[in-house]
């Protein structure tokens, strides 16, 4: 027998393949194939309308039509039976909740089922909205999870200082969002701004210490005055007045680090440094109320040296030192 005459004698003695690979897999379900095709038929049918429900609500078709497809729905088990949210570190809880529950609540008396609320007519665009108007919110994504969930993903800001305007304290972030209150007992470690408006220039003082790495860690307070310049205070005591104008505050705060740099200025128990004429420093040094301005030995030295020289004096240098 020629090898094409066995082949051709195997190929007629195969058995013909009598079920499809999609009845033997029925074949093994605990339901009768009918049952199962009719079952995958509703599952694929819920789904269609549950996909149109969303388009309608998403496109703003006509209230009436919506509701009717979110009763719909929410008849067939697609009903929100709780909510998950994510995100949240400093913001409380609860508000969030009593947003979203407000929410349900409204759904609810258009159409639920044993009084929870149909899923296709929450408005997850108006929560979203509502949770925006907290200043903790910098961004809130609300999405739908079929068949019976929400989840609230928040986005919250950070909180980067302190702002005191009329006897009140709040948190605020980089920008000046205001986030919260703070009461005094519970203030954070965080650079403080004092004045109207001082909020809105916190970008701004951000930029003029960006550059100064070594007096930033040591700034205490700022105070925006007259709303038009700043007055840095820091930790050792001392005061630091700057000129108007982000350019020459900028200018003056390096020619003031330089010579902080060099000769220590801080911390050695000088009280003010006024930097708002160009090109000069005015020092204030700390002294009690009446009490007597002490002459050094060098000073006095140096004082009767000039009075019986005949010379004329040096021009006085552009620093120029006053007491209290």
């Amino acid at each position: 027998m020629s090898a094409a005459d066995r082949r051709s004698s195997g190929a007629r003695g195969r058995k013909p393949v009598s079920k499809s690979v999609t009845k033997r897999i029925a074949a093994h379900l605990p339901v009768k194939e009918a049952q199962a095709n009719r079952l995958a038929r509703i599952v694929f049918g819920l789904f269609v309308v549950a996909i149109a429900a969303l388009a309608i609500v998403a496109m703003g078709l006509p209230a009436s039509a919506g509701n009717a497809i979110g009763q719909a729905l929410g008849q067939a088990g697609f009903a929100v039976d709780g909510y998950q949210i994510i995100g949240l570190n400093k913001m409380e809880r609860s508000l969030v909740d009593a947003v979203v529950t407000d929410e349900l609540h409204r759904a609810a008396e258009i159409g639920s089922v044993s009084g929870k609320p149909a899923e296709a007519l929450v408005d997850v665009s108006a929560i979203r909205d509502r949770l925006l108007q907290y200043g903790w919110v910098k961004d809130a994504r609300v999405s739908r999870r079929l068949p019976n969930g929400l989840v609230i993903d928040i986005v919250e800001r950070k909180p980067a200082a302190l702002w005191q305007d009329n006897q009140q304290l709040s948190l605020i972030d980089q920008t000046g969002v205001v986030l919260d209150r703070v009461p005094v007992s519970q203030m954070p470690d965080l650079p403080l701004l004092i004045g109207p408006g001082a909020n809105q220039q916190a970008g701004a003082l951000d930029r003029l210490l960006a550059d100064q790495p070594t007096l930033k860690p040591q700034l205490a307070a700022a105070s925006w005055v007259g709303r038009r310049r700043w007055d840095l205070s820091f930790q050792s005591g001392e005061t630091v007045v700057l000129p108007e104008g982000e350019a020459a505050a900028k200018d003056a705060l390096e020619k003031f680090a330089r010579l902080d740099k060099s000769a220590g200025l801080l911390g050695r128990g000088l009280k003010r440094f006024d930097l708002r004429l160009p090109g000069k420093m005015t020092v204030r040094l700390a002294r009690a109320p009446g009490e007597a301005i002490a002459v050094s030995e060098t000073a006095t030295n140096a004082a009767g040296a000039s009075a019986t020289s005949s010379a004329p004096p040096p021009p006085a240098p552009p620093t120029a030192a006053t007491k209290d």
